[in-house]
Protein backbone atom coordinates (compact mmCIF):
# COMPACT_ATOMS: atom_id res chain seq x y z
CA UNK A 1 0.00 0.00 0.00
CA UNK A 2 1.31 3.15 -0.89
CA UNK A 3 1.77 6.14 2.19
CA UNK A 4 2.37 9.57 2.29
CA UNK A 5 3.68 11.79 5.01
CA UNK A 6 2.64 15.28 6.25
CA UNK A 7 5.14 17.37 8.37
CA UNK A 8 3.66 20.31 10.51
CA UNK A 9 5.93 22.75 12.45
CA UNK A 10 3.83 24.95 14.76
CA UNK A 11 4.76 27.41 16.98
CA UNK A 12 5.94 25.16 19.40
CA UNK A 13 6.59 21.76 17.93
CA UNK A 14 7.21 19.80 14.93
CA UNK A 15 5.51 16.69 14.01
CA UNK A 16 5.00 14.42 11.25
CA UNK A 17 2.46 11.73 10.35
CA UNK A 18 2.44 8.68 8.32
CA UNK A 19 -0.94 8.00 6.24
CA UNK A 20 -2.06 5.23 4.45
CA UNK A 21 -3.77 5.43 0.79
CA UNK A 22 -7.23 5.11 3.01
CA UNK A 23 -6.88 8.53 4.47
CA UNK A 24 -5.96 6.56 8.06
CA UNK A 25 -3.27 8.25 10.15
CA UNK A 26 -0.63 5.21 10.63
CA UNK A 27 1.85 6.92 13.17
CA UNK A 28 2.69 10.03 14.53
CA UNK A 29 5.80 11.74 16.30
CA UNK A 30 6.27 15.18 17.30
CA UNK A 31 9.53 16.91 18.89
CA UNK A 32 9.21 20.20 20.85
CA UNK A 33 11.35 23.28 18.98
CA UNK A 34 12.64 26.75 20.75
CA UNK A 35 11.33 29.97 20.68
CA UNK A 36 13.64 33.04 22.16
CA UNK A 37 12.09 36.32 23.53
CA UNK A 38 15.63 38.33 23.79
CA UNK A 39 13.39 41.30 24.64
CA UNK A 40 9.63 41.76 24.23
CA UNK A 41 8.22 41.64 20.76
CA UNK A 42 11.27 40.44 19.27
CA UNK A 43 10.87 36.39 19.12
CA UNK A 44 13.02 33.99 17.24
CA UNK A 45 13.82 30.41 16.11
CA UNK A 46 16.24 28.58 14.47
CA UNK A 47 15.91 26.70 11.07
CA UNK A 48 18.78 24.16 11.93
CA UNK A 49 16.61 23.18 15.17
CA UNK A 50 13.60 22.70 13.22
CA UNK A 51 15.02 20.86 10.13
CA UNK A 52 16.60 18.10 12.64
CA UNK A 53 13.67 18.01 14.86
CA UNK A 54 11.59 17.22 11.05
CA UNK A 55 13.93 14.47 10.81
CA UNK A 56 13.57 12.92 13.89
CA UNK A 57 9.67 13.20 13.35
CA UNK A 58 9.51 11.15 10.04
CA UNK A 59 12.39 8.94 10.62
CA UNK A 60 10.49 8.16 14.26
CA UNK A 61 7.00 7.66 12.26
CA UNK A 62 8.65 5.10 9.71
CA UNK A 63 10.52 3.44 12.51
CA UNK A 64 6.91 3.18 15.26
CA UNK A 65 5.28 2.01 11.93
CA UNK A 66 7.14 -0.55 10.30
CA UNK A 67 6.89 0.89 6.56
CA UNK A 68 9.01 0.23 4.49
CA UNK A 69 10.35 3.70 3.32
CA UNK A 70 10.22 3.27 -0.72
CA UNK A 71 6.62 2.85 -0.39
CA UNK A 72 6.49 6.45 1.17
CA UNK A 73 5.02 7.84 -2.51
CA UNK A 74 4.78 11.65 -1.55
CA UNK A 75 5.36 13.79 1.74
CA UNK A 76 4.07 17.42 1.78
CA UNK A 77 4.94 20.20 4.29
CA UNK A 78 3.35 22.84 6.33
CA UNK A 79 4.37 25.59 8.66
CA UNK A 80 3.87 28.89 10.75
CA UNK A 81 4.40 32.16 8.45
CA UNK A 82 7.71 33.46 9.97
CA UNK A 83 10.87 34.91 7.67
CA UNK A 84 13.77 32.53 7.42
CA UNK A 85 17.00 34.18 6.65
CA UNK A 86 19.87 32.53 4.72
CA UNK A 87 23.01 33.67 2.99
CA UNK A 88 24.07 32.94 -0.45
CA UNK A 89 25.87 29.55 0.29
CA UNK A 90 22.49 28.79 2.43
CA UNK A 91 24.05 28.89 5.94
CA UNK A 92 21.91 30.64 8.64
CA UNK A 93 21.95 34.66 9.33
CA UNK A 94 21.44 36.15 12.35
CA UNK A 95 18.50 38.48 12.93
CA UNK A 96 19.10 40.19 16.05
CA UNK A 97 18.96 41.97 18.44
CA UNK A 98 21.97 40.00 18.74
CA UNK A 99 22.97 39.65 14.72
CA UNK A 100 26.22 37.64 16.13
CA UNK A 101 24.15 34.59 17.13
CA UNK A 102 23.73 33.16 13.50
CA UNK A 103 21.66 30.07 15.33
CA UNK A 104 18.75 32.42 15.63
CA UNK A 105 17.65 33.16 12.39
CA UNK A 106 13.67 33.12 12.41
CA UNK A 107 11.75 35.74 12.91
CA UNK A 108 8.40 34.13 14.27
CA UNK A 109 4.89 34.66 12.95
CA UNK A 110 4.23 36.27 16.28
CA UNK A 111 7.37 38.70 16.29
CA UNK A 112 6.28 42.42 16.49
CA UNK A 113 9.45 44.02 16.37
CA UNK A 114 8.38 45.30 12.91
CA UNK A 115 5.73 48.31 14.21
CA UNK A 116 7.69 51.34 12.43
CA UNK A 117 8.42 49.29 9.72
CA UNK A 118 4.74 48.21 8.89
CA UNK A 119 3.28 51.86 9.25
CA UNK A 120 5.41 52.95 6.99
CA UNK A 121 4.45 50.49 3.99
CA UNK A 122 0.41 51.17 4.68
CA UNK A 123 1.03 54.79 3.93
CA UNK A 124 2.29 54.04 1.10
CA UNK A 125 -1.10 53.76 -0.34
CA UNK A 126 0.24 51.06 -3.19
CA UNK A 127 -3.30 48.95 -4.39
CA UNK A 128 -1.99 45.47 -3.75
CA UNK A 129 -2.45 46.77 0.24
CA UNK A 130 -6.59 45.91 -0.86
CA UNK A 131 -5.44 42.06 -1.23
CA UNK A 132 -3.65 42.07 2.96
CA UNK A 133 -7.24 43.58 3.92
CA UNK A 134 -6.49 46.79 2.89
CA UNK A 135 -3.29 47.27 5.15
CA UNK A 136 -0.54 44.68 6.35
CA UNK A 137 -0.02 43.06 9.37
CA UNK A 138 3.36 43.37 11.77
CA UNK A 139 3.17 39.24 11.65
CA UNK A 140 3.90 39.69 8.09
CA UNK A 141 7.08 39.29 6.38
CA UNK A 142 7.72 42.49 4.12
CA UNK A 143 7.87 44.82 7.42
CA UNK A 144 10.32 42.35 8.96
CA UNK A 145 12.50 42.29 6.02
CA UNK A 146 12.34 45.62 5.74
CA UNK A 147 13.22 45.91 9.79
CA UNK A 148 16.16 43.77 9.33
CA UNK A 149 17.31 46.29 6.01
CA UNK A 150 16.99 49.31 8.54
CA UNK A 151 18.77 46.92 11.87
CA UNK A 152 21.50 44.88 10.57
CA UNK A 153 25.06 45.60 8.99
CA UNK A 154 24.56 46.34 5.13
CA UNK A 155 26.76 44.05 4.07
CA UNK A 156 25.15 41.37 5.33
CA UNK A 157 21.54 42.79 4.35
CA UNK A 158 23.24 42.39 0.86
CA UNK A 159 23.94 38.50 0.40
CA UNK A 160 20.97 37.41 2.41
CA UNK A 161 17.76 35.83 0.77
CA UNK A 162 14.58 35.50 2.15
CA UNK A 163 11.78 32.19 2.74
CA UNK A 164 8.58 31.77 4.61
CA UNK A 165 8.96 28.64 6.65
CA UNK A 166 6.65 26.28 4.35
CA UNK A 167 8.64 27.26 1.52
CA UNK A 168 12.06 26.64 3.54
CA UNK A 169 11.20 23.16 4.03
CA UNK A 170 10.38 22.30 0.26
CA UNK A 171 14.05 23.99 -0.49
CA UNK A 172 15.62 21.91 2.18
CA UNK A 173 13.86 18.76 0.84
CA UNK A 174 14.67 19.05 -2.74
CA UNK A 175 17.50 21.90 -2.73
CA UNK A 176 15.36 23.85 -5.33
CA UNK A 177 14.59 27.57 -5.05
CA UNK A 178 10.42 27.10 -5.80
CA UNK A 179 8.15 29.11 -3.67
CA UNK A 180 4.63 28.80 -3.21
CA UNK A 181 1.75 31.33 -4.05
CA UNK A 182 0.47 30.54 -0.58
CA UNK A 183 3.45 31.75 1.05
CA UNK A 184 4.52 34.55 -0.52
CA UNK A 185 0.71 35.65 -2.02
CA UNK A 186 -0.76 35.82 1.87
CA UNK A 187 2.74 37.05 3.27
CA UNK A 188 5.07 38.80 1.18
CA UNK A 189 2.77 41.15 -1.14
CA UNK A 190 2.56 38.94 -3.96
CA UNK A 191 0.54 39.42 -6.76
CA UNK A 192 -0.39 36.29 -9.04
CA UNK A 193 -0.36 37.24 -12.53
CA UNK A 194 -3.24 39.10 -13.93
CA UNK A 195 -4.32 40.21 -10.42
CA UNK A 196 -4.16 44.06 -11.31
CA UNK A 197 -1.90 43.95 -14.53
CA UNK A 198 0.87 41.84 -12.88
CA UNK A 199 2.68 40.63 -14.63
CA UNK A 200 5.61 39.54 -13.16
CA UNK A 201 3.89 38.54 -9.24
CA UNK A 202 6.12 41.04 -7.49
CA UNK A 203 5.50 45.04 -7.60
CA UNK A 204 8.80 47.23 -8.44
CA UNK A 205 6.97 50.25 -7.79
CA UNK A 206 5.91 49.01 -4.04
CA UNK A 207 9.46 47.63 -3.49
CA UNK A 208 11.37 50.75 -4.42
CA UNK A 209 8.84 52.90 -2.55
CA UNK A 210 8.95 51.27 0.91
CA UNK A 211 12.74 51.35 0.73
CA UNK A 212 13.09 47.59 -0.87
CA UNK A 213 14.74 48.01 -4.24
CA UNK A 214 16.78 45.35 -3.02
CA UNK A 215 14.34 43.02 -3.66
CA UNK A 216 14.21 44.13 -7.23
CA UNK A 217 17.66 42.63 -8.37
CA UNK A 218 18.68 39.81 -10.44
CA UNK A 219 15.10 39.10 -11.12
CA UNK A 220 13.82 39.04 -7.49
CA UNK A 221 16.15 36.39 -6.54
CA UNK A 222 16.58 37.47 -2.68
CA UNK A 223 12.23 36.22 -3.20
CA UNK A 224 13.01 33.53 -5.11
CA UNK A 225 12.18 34.86 -8.55
CA UNK A 226 9.68 36.31 -10.34
CA UNK A 227 6.64 34.10 -12.22
CA UNK A 228 8.12 32.34 -14.96
CA UNK A 229 5.23 30.64 -17.06
CA UNK A 230 7.04 27.96 -18.47
CA UNK A 231 9.54 27.72 -15.25
CA UNK A 232 7.25 26.56 -13.09
CA UNK A 233 9.02 28.23 -9.83
CA UNK A 234 6.04 29.20 -8.21
CA UNK A 235 3.39 26.80 -7.11
CA UNK A 236 -0.35 26.07 -5.62
CA UNK A 237 -0.70 23.67 -2.87
CA UNK A 238 0.41 19.95 -3.90
CA UNK A 239 1.98 20.73 -7.17
CA UNK A 240 5.16 18.41 -7.45
CA UNK A 241 8.27 20.28 -6.81
CA UNK A 242 10.32 16.91 -7.47
CA UNK A 243 11.88 13.91 -5.79
CA UNK A 244 13.48 14.37 -2.33
CA UNK A 245 17.49 15.31 -2.79
CA UNK A 246 19.81 12.14 -1.91
CA UNK A 247 20.95 14.44 1.47
CA UNK A 248 17.56 14.95 2.58
CA UNK A 249 16.36 11.81 1.61
CA UNK A 250 18.79 10.29 4.49
CA UNK A 251 18.39 12.64 6.19
CA UNK A 252 14.53 12.07 6.75
CA UNK A 253 14.97 8.48 6.76
CA UNK A 254 13.79 8.22 3.00
CA UNK A 255 14.10 7.79 -0.43
CA UNK A 256 14.64 9.59 -3.61
CA UNK A 257 11.30 8.17 -5.40
CA UNK A 258 9.50 10.55 -2.16
CA UNK A 259 7.90 13.28 -4.46
CA UNK A 260 7.68 16.93 -2.31
CA UNK A 261 4.62 18.50 -2.90
CA UNK A 262 4.39 22.23 -2.53
CA UNK A 263 3.99 23.87 0.69
CA UNK A 264 1.17 25.62 2.51
CA UNK A 265 1.04 28.25 5.42
CA UNK A 266 -0.05 25.64 8.83
CA UNK A 267 -3.40 27.27 8.77
CA UNK A 268 -3.92 26.64 4.99
CA UNK A 269 -3.11 22.79 5.79
CA UNK A 270 -5.41 23.05 8.56
CA UNK A 271 -8.27 24.00 5.91
CA UNK A 272 -7.12 20.90 3.07
CA UNK A 273 -7.90 18.57 6.24
CA UNK A 274 -11.06 19.75 7.52
CA UNK A 275 -13.18 21.14 5.42
CA UNK A 276 -13.89 18.14 3.02
CA UNK A 277 -15.34 15.67 5.91
CA UNK A 278 -18.31 14.26 5.17
CA UNK A 279 -21.94 15.15 7.37
CA UNK A 280 -24.94 14.69 7.09
CA UNK A 281 -25.51 18.24 7.64
CA UNK A 282 -26.16 18.55 3.60
CA UNK A 283 -27.92 15.58 3.36
CA UNK A 284 -30.75 16.36 5.25
CA UNK A 285 -31.25 19.91 3.50
CA UNK A 286 -29.85 18.79 -0.44
CA UNK A 287 -30.52 15.13 -0.88
CA UNK A 288 -29.43 15.60 -4.14
CA UNK A 289 -26.25 17.22 -3.21
CA UNK A 290 -22.57 16.40 -4.46
CA UNK A 291 -19.07 16.32 -2.91
CA UNK A 292 -18.08 19.54 -5.46
CA UNK A 293 -15.33 22.54 -4.74
CA UNK A 294 -18.42 24.83 -4.45
CA UNK A 295 -19.20 23.44 -1.28
CA UNK A 296 -15.93 25.01 0.36
CA UNK A 297 -16.95 27.89 -0.19
CA UNK A 298 -19.90 27.60 2.60
CA UNK A 299 -17.27 26.40 4.70
CA UNK A 300 -15.12 28.29 6.86
CA UNK A 301 -12.02 26.22 8.38
CA UNK A 302 -11.27 28.17 11.68
CA UNK A 303 -7.98 26.38 12.43
CA UNK A 304 -6.84 26.34 15.95
CA UNK A 305 -4.10 26.26 18.27
CA UNK A 306 -1.98 29.19 19.80
CA UNK A 307 -3.59 31.51 17.46
CA UNK A 308 -6.72 30.84 15.11
CA UNK A 309 -6.79 31.30 11.63
CA UNK A 310 -10.02 31.81 9.65
CA UNK A 311 -10.42 30.44 6.39
CA UNK A 312 -12.97 30.44 3.67
CA UNK A 313 -12.88 29.89 -0.16
CA UNK A 314 -15.15 31.73 -3.42
CA UNK A 315 -14.97 31.28 -6.85
CA UNK A 316 -14.49 35.12 -7.62
CA UNK A 317 -12.44 37.62 -5.28
CA UNK A 318 -14.26 39.55 -2.58
CA UNK A 319 -12.77 42.28 -0.52
CA UNK A 320 -13.50 41.85 3.46
CA UNK A 321 -11.98 45.02 5.39
CA UNK A 322 -9.63 43.93 8.31
CA UNK A 323 -9.69 40.01 6.56
CA UNK A 324 -6.23 39.14 4.67
CA UNK A 325 -7.01 38.12 0.93
CA UNK A 326 -8.35 37.57 -1.21
CA UNK A 327 -5.48 35.60 -1.86
CA UNK A 328 -5.56 33.24 -5.69
CA UNK A 329 -4.34 30.21 -6.59
CA UNK A 330 -3.49 29.19 -2.91
CA UNK A 331 -4.47 26.08 -2.61
CA UNK A 332 -6.96 25.41 -5.85
CA UNK A 333 -5.66 27.23 -8.90
CA UNK A 334 -8.59 29.99 -9.96
CA UNK A 335 -10.00 30.12 -6.97
CA UNK A 336 -9.44 32.90 -3.68
CA UNK A 337 -8.99 32.68 -0.26
CA UNK A 338 -9.86 35.02 2.63
CA UNK A 339 -7.61 34.44 5.92
CA UNK A 340 -9.42 36.09 8.93
CA UNK A 341 -7.80 35.14 12.29
CA UNK A 342 -7.55 35.69 15.97
CA UNK A 343 -3.87 36.68 17.11
CA UNK A 344 -4.02 34.82 20.18
CA UNK A 345 -6.70 31.69 21.52
CA UNK A 346 -5.00 28.98 23.05
CA UNK A 347 -2.49 31.56 24.06
CA UNK A 348 -4.83 32.98 25.93
CA UNK A 349 -6.49 30.50 27.83
CA UNK A 350 -2.87 29.46 28.90
CA UNK A 351 -2.60 33.21 29.86
CA UNK A 352 -5.75 33.69 31.75
CA UNK A 353 -5.26 30.33 33.80
CA UNK A 354 -1.50 30.75 34.65
CA UNK A 355 -1.54 34.28 35.10
CA UNK A 356 -4.25 33.76 37.93
CA UNK A 357 -3.61 33.07 41.65
CA UNK A 358 -5.43 30.00 41.73
CA UNK A 359 -3.20 28.77 38.97
CA UNK A 360 -1.03 25.94 41.13
CA UNK A 361 -4.54 25.03 42.89
CA UNK A 362 -5.61 24.56 39.80
CA UNK A 363 -3.10 21.99 38.38
CA UNK A 364 -3.33 20.40 41.74
CA UNK A 365 -7.16 19.95 41.52
CA UNK A 366 -7.03 18.69 38.03
CA UNK A 367 -3.63 16.11 38.71
CA UNK A 368 -5.51 14.77 41.71
CA UNK A 369 -8.81 14.02 39.44
CA UNK A 370 -6.32 13.00 36.27
CA UNK A 371 -7.99 15.01 34.10
CA UNK A 372 -6.86 18.04 32.11
CA UNK A 373 -7.01 22.25 33.83
CA UNK A 374 -9.72 22.87 31.35
CA UNK A 375 -12.06 19.52 31.82
CA UNK A 376 -11.69 20.21 35.72
CA UNK A 377 -13.42 24.20 34.95
CA UNK A 378 -15.57 23.16 32.71
CA UNK A 379 -16.78 20.45 35.62
CA UNK A 380 -16.58 23.12 38.58
CA UNK A 381 -18.34 25.62 36.13
CA UNK A 382 -21.15 22.77 36.24
CA UNK A 383 -21.37 22.24 39.53
CA UNK A 384 -21.62 26.40 40.03
CA UNK A 385 -24.32 26.40 37.64
CA UNK A 386 -26.08 23.65 40.16
CA UNK A 387 -24.94 25.40 43.11
CA UNK A 388 -26.60 29.01 42.28
CA UNK A 389 -29.67 27.67 40.67
CA UNK A 390 -27.87 29.82 37.48
CA UNK A 391 -30.08 27.87 34.52
CA UNK A 392 -26.87 28.15 31.99
CA UNK A 393 -22.97 28.78 32.32
CA UNK A 394 -22.93 32.01 30.65
CA UNK A 395 -25.55 33.14 33.36
CA UNK A 396 -22.81 32.96 35.76
CA UNK A 397 -20.71 35.66 33.90
CA UNK A 398 -23.40 38.03 32.84
CA UNK A 399 -22.49 40.33 34.68
CA UNK A 400 -18.68 40.24 33.78
CA UNK A 401 -17.62 41.63 30.35
CA UNK A 402 -13.92 41.10 28.85
CA UNK A 403 -12.47 41.79 25.60
CA UNK A 404 -8.98 39.63 25.34
CA UNK A 405 -6.75 41.01 22.29
CA UNK A 406 -3.75 40.85 24.59
CA UNK A 407 -1.77 40.59 21.47
CA UNK A 408 -3.50 42.51 19.27
CA UNK A 409 -6.42 42.25 17.05
CA UNK A 410 -5.89 40.65 13.74
CA UNK A 411 -9.16 40.28 11.83
CA UNK A 412 -11.47 42.38 11.31
CA UNK A 413 -9.92 45.18 13.32
CA UNK A 414 -6.49 45.11 11.87
CA UNK A 415 -5.10 47.01 14.62
CA UNK A 416 -2.15 45.46 16.41
CA UNK A 417 -1.89 47.96 19.40
CA UNK A 418 -5.40 46.63 20.35
CA UNK A 419 -5.61 45.26 24.26
CA UNK A 420 -7.45 43.86 26.78
CA UNK A 421 -10.17 45.07 29.23
CA UNK A 422 -12.16 43.90 31.90
CA UNK A 423 -15.20 44.89 33.31
CA UNK A 424 -16.40 43.14 36.08
CA UNK A 425 -13.02 42.60 38.74
CA UNK A 426 -13.07 42.21 42.45
CA UNK A 427 -10.91 41.05 45.28
CA UNK A 428 -11.75 37.36 45.06
CA UNK A 429 -8.69 35.45 43.57
CA UNK A 430 -10.29 32.35 44.58
CA UNK A 431 -10.42 28.86 42.01
CA UNK A 432 -13.84 29.44 41.49
CA UNK A 433 -12.71 33.07 39.89
CA UNK A 434 -10.25 31.26 38.20
CA UNK A 435 -13.51 29.19 36.44
CA UNK A 436 -15.30 33.02 36.11
CA UNK A 437 -12.27 34.61 34.05
CA UNK A 438 -11.67 31.26 31.95
CA UNK A 439 -15.34 31.15 31.40
CA UNK A 440 -14.80 34.93 29.85
CA UNK A 441 -11.88 34.04 28.08
CA UNK A 442 -14.06 31.00 25.93
CA UNK A 443 -16.98 33.64 25.44
CA UNK A 444 -14.48 36.35 24.48
CA UNK A 445 -13.03 33.83 21.66
CA UNK A 446 -16.72 32.92 20.66
CA UNK A 447 -18.02 36.63 20.21
CA UNK A 448 -14.88 37.56 18.29
CA UNK A 449 -15.47 34.42 15.91
CA UNK A 450 -19.32 35.96 15.31
CA UNK A 451 -17.48 39.04 14.14
CA UNK A 452 -15.11 37.67 12.22
CA UNK A 453 -17.82 35.22 9.96
CA UNK A 454 -20.22 38.47 9.82
CA UNK A 455 -17.62 40.34 8.36
CA UNK A 456 -17.02 37.55 5.73
CA UNK A 457 -20.84 37.47 5.03
CA UNK A 458 -21.54 40.77 5.04
CA UNK A 459 -19.10 41.37 2.34
CA UNK A 460 -20.20 39.01 0.19
CA UNK A 461 -19.36 35.30 1.47
CA UNK A 462 -21.80 32.86 2.28
CA UNK A 463 -20.05 30.76 5.62
CA UNK A 464 -22.91 28.63 7.05
CA UNK A 465 -20.36 26.29 8.52
CA UNK A 466 -17.71 26.06 10.93
CA UNK A 467 -14.62 23.45 10.65
CA UNK A 468 -12.89 23.40 13.60
CA UNK A 469 -9.52 21.95 14.64
CA UNK A 470 -7.11 21.83 16.95
CA UNK A 471 -7.19 21.04 20.80
CA UNK A 472 -10.09 23.09 21.25
CA UNK A 473 -12.49 21.21 19.39
CA UNK A 474 -12.19 18.35 22.87
CA UNK A 475 -13.64 21.88 24.88
CA UNK A 476 -16.75 21.03 24.78
CA UNK A 477 -18.12 24.19 26.61
CA UNK A 478 -16.49 26.19 24.15
CA UNK A 479 -17.32 24.61 21.35
CA UNK A 480 -20.87 24.71 22.35
CA UNK A 481 -20.70 28.56 23.02
CA UNK A 482 -18.97 29.08 19.86
CA UNK A 483 -21.79 27.37 17.76
CA UNK A 484 -24.38 29.23 19.74
CA UNK A 485 -22.67 32.88 19.60
CA UNK A 486 -22.43 32.51 15.64
CA UNK A 487 -25.48 30.48 15.08
CA UNK A 488 -24.05 27.87 13.20
CA UNK A 489 -23.15 24.49 13.19
CA UNK A 490 -19.18 23.42 14.47
CA UNK A 491 -17.81 20.35 12.56
CA UNK A 492 -15.40 18.68 14.60
CA UNK A 493 -12.68 16.39 12.43
CA UNK A 494 -11.66 13.15 12.96
CA UNK A 495 -8.55 13.75 13.62
CA UNK A 496 -8.73 16.56 16.18
CA UNK A 497 -5.26 17.11 16.74
CA UNK A 498 -3.41 16.11 13.51
CA UNK A 499 -6.07 17.62 10.66
CA UNK A 500 -2.78 20.42 10.18
CA UNK A 501 -0.60 17.69 9.76
CA UNK A 502 -3.35 15.14 7.78
CA UNK A 503 -3.62 18.25 5.32
CA UNK A 504 -0.06 18.25 4.61
CA UNK A 505 0.14 14.77 4.18
CA UNK A 506 -2.89 15.08 1.25
CA UNK A 507 -0.41 17.71 -0.28
CA UNK A 508 2.10 14.53 -0.32
CA UNK A 509 -0.66 12.46 -1.88
CA UNK A 510 -1.72 15.15 -4.87
CA UNK A 511 2.40 15.39 -5.63
CA UNK A 512 2.88 11.46 -6.12
CA UNK A 513 -0.62 11.50 -8.15
CA UNK A 514 -1.05 14.55 -9.56
CA UNK A 515 -4.81 15.00 -8.79
CA UNK A 516 -6.72 17.37 -8.33
CA UNK A 517 -6.79 19.04 -4.76
CA UNK A 518 -9.91 18.72 -3.83
CA UNK A 519 -10.53 14.93 -5.25
CA UNK A 520 -7.75 14.18 -3.00
CA UNK A 521 -9.26 15.75 -0.19
CA UNK A 522 -12.70 14.06 -0.68
CA UNK A 523 -10.96 10.33 -0.98
CA UNK A 524 -8.55 11.22 1.87
CA UNK A 525 -11.12 12.72 4.81
CA UNK A 526 -13.00 11.17 7.54
CA UNK A 527 -16.50 11.72 8.70
CA UNK A 528 -17.29 14.67 10.81
CA UNK A 529 -19.10 15.22 13.89
CA UNK A 530 -21.72 18.16 14.14
CA UNK A 531 -22.29 20.32 16.91
CA UNK A 532 -25.35 22.61 16.48
CA UNK A 533 -26.17 26.14 17.88
CA UNK A 534 -28.48 26.38 21.22
CA UNK A 535 -31.66 29.04 19.42
CA UNK A 536 -34.18 29.12 22.10
CA UNK A 537 -31.74 29.19 25.23
CA UNK A 538 -31.00 31.53 28.05
CA UNK A 539 -27.20 31.68 26.58
CA UNK A 540 -28.31 32.50 23.47
CA UNK A 541 -29.70 35.41 25.34
CA UNK A 542 -26.77 36.28 27.05
CA UNK A 543 -24.87 36.00 24.23
CA UNK A 544 -26.52 38.24 21.95
CA UNK A 545 -26.87 40.77 24.69
CA UNK A 546 -23.29 41.04 25.06
CA UNK A 547 -21.92 41.02 21.63
CA UNK A 548 -23.13 44.47 21.47
CA UNK A 549 -21.54 45.30 24.40
CA UNK A 550 -18.38 43.63 23.15
CA UNK A 551 -18.37 45.81 19.55
CA UNK A 552 -18.51 48.76 22.35
CA UNK A 553 -15.87 47.54 24.25
CA UNK A 554 -13.58 47.10 20.72
CA UNK A 555 -14.86 50.46 19.79
CA UNK A 556 -14.51 52.47 23.36
CA UNK A 557 -10.82 51.50 23.44
CA UNK A 558 -9.72 52.70 20.07
CA UNK A 559 -11.79 55.80 21.33
CA UNK A 560 -10.15 56.20 24.61
CA UNK A 561 -6.93 56.29 22.81
CA UNK A 562 -7.44 58.60 20.29
CA UNK A 563 -8.69 61.07 22.51
CA UNK A 564 -5.72 60.67 25.31
CA UNK A 565 -3.42 61.04 21.88
CA UNK A 566 -5.41 64.22 20.79
CA UNK A 567 -4.81 65.71 24.70
CA UNK A 568 -1.05 65.18 23.81
CA UNK A 569 -1.30 66.44 20.63
CA UNK A 570 -0.14 63.48 19.17
CA UNK A 571 -1.75 61.30 16.20
CA UNK A 572 -0.63 57.82 17.14
CA UNK A 573 1.77 57.36 14.74
CA UNK A 574 5.46 56.58 16.67
CA UNK A 575 7.28 57.73 13.94
CA UNK A 576 5.57 61.50 14.28
CA UNK A 577 5.44 61.19 18.25
CA UNK A 578 9.44 60.54 18.38
CA UNK A 579 10.29 63.37 16.34
CA UNK A 580 7.90 65.40 18.39
CA UNK A 581 9.68 63.91 21.48
CA UNK A 582 13.09 64.85 20.42
CA UNK A 583 12.01 68.31 19.18
CA UNK A 584 10.91 68.97 22.77
CA UNK A 585 14.12 67.94 24.38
Amino acid sequence: MSHYIGVDVGTGSARACLMNAEGEIVSLASRNITKWEPIPDYINQSSTEIWESVCFCTKKVIEDSGVDPSQVKGIGFDATCSLVVLDEDNKPVAVGPDFHDSHQNILLWMDHRAGKQTKKINKSGFKLLNYVGGRMSVEMEIPKILWLKDNMPEDVFDKCKFYDLPDYLTHQATGQETRSFCSITCKQGFEPVGVDGSTEGWNRDFLTAIGLPELIENDFAKLGGSFKEHGKNILSAGDAIGPLSEESAKELGLTTSTIVGSAVIDAYAGWIGTVAAKTDILKESHPSYTESIELATHRLAAVAGTSTCHLVMSKEPIFVPGVWGPYRDVLEKGYWLAEGGQSATGELLHHILTSHPAHLELVAKAGEAGISTFDWLNNRLEEMKLEKNAGSLLYLTRNMFFYGDLHGNRSPIADSSMKGAFIGLDFDVSLDNLALHYLCAVEFIAQQTRQIVEALNNAGHKVNQIYLSGGQCRNHVLTQIMSSATGYPLIIPKYIDAAVVLGSAMLGARAAHKKDLWEIMGELSGPGKAIYPETDSLDKKILNAKYAIFLDQAETQQKYRKQVAKALGEDEDDEDIEKKKQKTT
